[in-house]
């Protein structure tokens, strides 16, 4: 009886593992069939405030009205569509003047349903203080309307350990409260795509006034990962505030790819980069689509037998004419536009339309701006507007601006043909805050020597080339270059002209190496022209002074006021000086034809003769030579003993 009872306790066990096992088998098979068999992802990164259309050489593109049409259009051909955003959403047009009271632009991309979104290093340009501020009033917004939905806001690389400072606690309280998180999940007709954000090691240098510190990108990605497969997920993706590169040893979201192989998607940012094709890496796809919003990025995926994902198509759709705006995003974007004139633009006399000038210059537009060493007519009109805002600020007591210099890295937008508004010359100078912790980088005044202006025109010259940010528009500063010479000692003449001036009051002034001149530039650029010497390892050195020749610490100290006190801010100068120009019939300024051409500031003499290559050598020429002279001759007294040593050996034999 006993065996018998055990038999059968045997055989409903027995029954019972195999009908659990059959339930499971059905679960897992009627939870795949419930799945979308097609995954829609589509993405944006580095809009940049970019919230209205926008013009370009051939028509308007971009704004927040058509990319809410195209997301609807989407959205409706597939239910399991996910929206994504790979940082830098803010600071590039007026609109980024309300980003602290009125969140403009991660409250819209709540309003067109963004699912996730994270940090770029401009979020940050405000410093720790605007950043916060930001996120509160989002949260106000949402508050204030239900039909806002805050998209969730993932930055997972932090290091919030490495130091406890101020700027450090206002961002992670801010965060608190939003509730952003390392990751989320996001689930859409059955598919949960695991969403996380990081922001690489060059955009973590962009941004020194964030405060905070960041992991490798590698390093918590690896964690990262570990946590969503223990939740899951079907899919994961990568919101990388990184960039790739031409160099691979540089491409930081290559590397990425290579070494976390379990993401599916990396939305690649920061580098502005348009990939027209994906680069895949094993079963990772890297992705990228472009700035401002001009174009959409648009994603066809399907699961593989593997648990893996396969693109099935990949596009860029592009926001021109042909898509039609959404009216109502349109409404909301002329509440924000009365916000900016009334709360920033006030104060400049100015409106957000405001035509300024009447254009039929065609500047080089920015997808081909500083990719090669010249002069640009773009950055001349900026730094010439720079000694002009001075001379209009100071009045009577003006001091003459030896030279001014605007660096590529600072120059955001150019100038179309037609009519240039307010809005447009915000766009070309819209980095920054001032110590009046009010929109837009102010001009200081800063004084180098002539050995020092030379300096500046090698940097120009020998860094530019490899770092395209660097390259500097002059004013009022010339200089001639031959690029075969040995770096940092290509330039073989520069000299002081005044720009502003006829051409034929454009009379040439030698440089004295040891005496001071004023110098203007953005307060940002300023400041770089003084961190040469950290950059460069003590190979170059500039130190800007004041007038009496003592090193500048405090740069805010040296921003040039107006007649009322106001700070003088870089897109102010352009401003006033774009409609400072003579008038047509109708009373609007038109832009001389003199922007039209090279003006002489940069001249090339590509010549390989030996002399030269070697004529008027700098100091570190000297140096070089010095050393390979003294190489030479150590090489001669070697062969010499190693001869000699040969002989005495021979005769012993002998």
């Amino acid at each position: 009886m006993k065996t018998r009872r055990r038999m059968r306790q045997a055989m409903l066990t027995v029954i019972m593992l195999c009908t659990l096992c059959v339930s499971t088998v059905l679960a897992k098979n009627e939870e795949k069939s419930s799945r979308a068999d097609e995954v829609t992802v589509l993405f944006t990164h580095d809009i940049h405030s970019h919230l209205d259309e926008f013009k370009v050489a051939d028509g308007k593109v971009g704004g927040f009205g058509r990319l809410k049409t195209a997301l609807d259009k989407e959205r409706s051909g597939n239910p399991a569509t996910f929206v994504f955003d790979g940082g830098d959403f803010s600071m590039g047009t007026l609109y980024q003047t309300v980003y602290e009271t009125e969140a403009a632009e991660l409250t819209m991309l709540g309003r067109l349903g963004y699912d996730a979104v994270t940090f770029g290093n401009h979020e940050f340009d405000y410093r720790s203080e605007g950043t916060a501020n930001m996120f509160h009033s989002a949260l106000e917004n949402a508050q204030d309307d239900p039909s806002i939905v805050l998209p969730k806001f993932v930055t997972a690389n932090i290091d919030w350990q490495k130091n406890d400072s101020k700027d450090n606690r206002l961002i992670q309280n801010a965060l608190e409260d939003y509730g952003s998180t390392p990751y989320t999940v996001v689930e859409r007709e059955g598919v949960r795509i695991g969403v996380f954000g990081v922001l690489g090691e060059d955009a973590e240098a962009c941004a020194p006034e964030s405060g905070l510190n960041f992991e490798p990108i590698v390093d918590t990605s690896k964690e990262v990962v570990k946590e969503l497969e223990k939740e899951g997920v079907d899919m994961i993706v990568c919101l990388s505030h990184s960039g790739t590169n031409e160099d691979e040893d540089k491409s930081e979201d290559e590397i990425l790819a290579k070494e976390v192989p379990q993401i599916d998607v990396i939305v690649s940012a920061h580098t502005h980069t348009k990939l027209e094709e994906y680069i895949k890496s094993g079963d990772t796809y890297i992705v990228s689509a472009g700035c401002y919003g001009e174009y959409l990025g648009d994603l066809k995926m399907s699961p593989t037998d593997d648990g893996r994902w396969e693109l099935e198509k990949y596009t860029l759709h592009h926001l021109d004419e042909t898509v039609v705006p959404d009216a109502k995003v349109n409404e909301e974007l002329a509440t924000y536009k009365k916000l900016v004139n009334e709360e920033y633009l006030s104060r400049f006399d100015y409106t957000f339309d405001k035509v300024l000038a009447e254009n039929g210059v065609a500047f080089t537009q920015m997808d081909r701006f500083a990719g090669e060493l010249k002069e640009d007519p773009l950055g001349s009109i900026i730094a010439d507007s720079y000694v002009y805002a001075v001379e209009q600020a100071e009045g009577d007591a003006y001091e003459k601006v030896d030279a001014a210099v605007a660096p590529s890295g600072t120059i955001r937008d150019t100038l179309q043909k037609g009519a240039l508004t307010v809005s447009d010359a915000f766009n070309v100078c819209s980095l920054g805050i001032g110590a009046d912790r009010i929109p837009g980088y102010p001009l200081v005044s800063v004084y180098l020597t002539g050995a020092e202006l030379k300096t500046a025109a090698e940097i120009d010259v020998s860094v530019s080339p490899i770092m395209t940010t660097a390259q500097l528009y002059p004013s009022g500063l010339h200089w001639t270059y031959n690029p075969n010479r040995m770096m940092l000692n290509r330039v073989t003449d520069a000299a002081l002209y005044d720009d502003l001036a006829q051409d034929s009051e454009k009379t040439r002034k030698e440089l004295e190496d040891d005496k001071l001149y004023r110098v203007v530039a953005g307060l940002y650029s300023a400041q770089m022209l003084g961190a040469v010497e950290d950059t460069s390892k003590g190979l170059l050195k500039i130190t800007p002074k004041d007038r009496d020749g003592k090193a500048v610490k405090d740069f805010e100290k040296h921003i040039i006021h107006d007649k009322n006190g106001a700070e003088l801010k870089e897109w102010y100068a352009l401003a006033g000086y774009l409609e400072s120009f003579d008038k047509n019939k109708e009373g609007i300024s038109q832009i001389p034809q003199r922007y039209a051409k090279a003006q002489g500031r940069k001249e090339e003499i590509d010549s390989k003769n030996i002399i030269e290559l070697v004529k008027q050598p700098n100091k570190f020429a000297f140096i070089v030579y010095g050393a390979v002279i003294i190489i030479i001759l150590l090489l001669i007294l070697t062969v010499r003993f190693l001869i000699k040593r040969r002989k005495k050996k021979k005769n012993m034999i002998y």
